[in-house]
């Protein structure tokens, strides 16, 4: 198997040693699939208040307070339905830049998605 198929795609990990695996993905400066992110609503706050990830990586909320919250863009980039204990809203950044995010039912609840390029984005594919 090549080894940017193995670095890309999703049975990276089980075609050898994950520690193999990255150092090779690195060592031969091959993209990396980002990974998962996630924030814990809990007792009307967002944590961690603010993330930094990568571009390509999927943020997850998780609502573990007792009543309901929601996740909103403040550019409208995305928007969860109203999430009940232990529902959870995932969004995928694409994009770098800095995303600021509320709840539309208590607006007092802030936070934001700091997205950096993805490593390696400004080098040429090999």
């Amino acid at each position: 198997m090549k080894l940017d198929m193995i670095c890309s795609g999703p049975g990276y990990l089980r075609a050898a040693g994950a520690a193999f695996v990255l150092g090779a993905c690195v060592a031969a400066g091959l993209a990396w699939a980002a990974a998962d992110a996630r924030v814990n609503i809990d007792n009307f706050t967002f944590g961690p208040e603010k993330l930094t990830v990568k571009a390509g990586t999927t943020v997850t909320w998780t609502n573990e307070d007792d009543i309901p919250h929601t996740v909103a863009s403040a550019t409208k980039a995305f928007k969860s339905k109203a999430l009940d204990t232990d529902d959870s809203f995932s969004f995928t950044f694409n994009t770098p830049g800095t995303y600021e995010y509320f709840c539309s039912l208590h607006p007092h609840m802030v936070g934001t998605v700091v997205v950096e390029p993805a490593d390696g984005a400004d080098k040429p594919s090999p």
